[in-house]
């Protein structure tokens, strides 16, 4: 898919991933819409020529309005779904006190509920495009996890969060298929971002001996080359593509 006088819409771009990826949709010629609650996203989308649209993907007016500001720069090609949050917990914890419920339904909330309200405005701009030459109007590239298969002791409401992200794509895919949108997901391992960075450097140590090769945690920008790679080949669709070097995650 040519990006050049398309526009794109990257969430959760004011750093990490997101961010890696917008600047490389914005490399390929494409207008960049930065979605973000980070003020940040207002500099890095002034750095790339882009536009910056303040809001939470959970929000549907902000979601709408960002998609608008994508499709009057250009038909909107790309959205990709970076913006999410950690979430930690046991269902009792040693204590005995149960998991704090409105904690996890924040995680789905916002890493579910947000995916989903971001692909179905993102979709119907895409549907409302001319095709391009190979047939396709756009593609939505969702993150999950590996976490989604795995998920570790602890980590119940990120893992249901994002094992629903893995859930929808290939429904989604098919709801989409006739107005020629593709969605694909990509299920990343251990990078390096601002949300692993606050994980202990011990416990860094010990995930970064579980993986297979390289080991060493992802760079964002090799999350970008997955993107890239997606948004260009035509035939990904319905799939979740694990980026992780191998890692399989154990239960601690």
């Amino acid at each position: 898919m040519r990006l050049e006088g398309a526009s794109a819409l990257v969430t959760g771009a004011a750093s990490g991933l997101g961010e890696s990826t917008a600047r490389r949709l914005a490399a390929a010629g494409a207008h960049v819409v930065i979605v973000d609650r980070d003020a940040g996203g207002e500099a890095v989308a002034e750095s790339l020529g882009g536009s910056f649209a303040a809001g939470s993907v959970t929000d549907s007016a902000a979601v709408q309005r960002a998609v608008d500001t994508a499709s009057a720069a250009g038909p909107l090609r790309v959205a990709v779904n970076c913006a999410g949050i950690g979430a930690s917990g046991r269902i009792v914890d040693r204590a005995g006190r149960p998991h704090d419920y409105d904690a996890f339904r924040l995680a789905i909330d916002v890493n579910l509920g947000g995916t989903f309200n971001v692909l179905r405005v993102a979709a119907a701009a895409m549907a409302a495009t001319e095709p391009t030459e190979s047939g396709e109007r756009g593609v939505v590239v969702n993150t999950a996890s590996i976490a989604g298969y795995e998920g570790q002791a602890g980590a119940v409401a990120y893992a249901t969060s994002k094992a629903g992200v893995i859930g929808m794509t290939l429904a989604a895919a098919r709801d989409l298929a006739t107005h020629a949108v593709r969605v694909v997901t990509v299920a990343p391992g251990l990078f390096s971002t601002p949300l692993v960075s606050t994980v202990p450097e011990p416990t860094r140590d010990v995930l970064t001996d579980q993986i297979a090769f390289p080991p060493r945690f992802g760079h964002p920008d090799e999350f970008a080359d997955l993107v890239m790679a997606i948004v260009a080949n035509p035939y990904l669709n319905g799939e979740t593509i694990r980026l992780d070097a191998g890692l399989r995650m154990t239960k601690k």
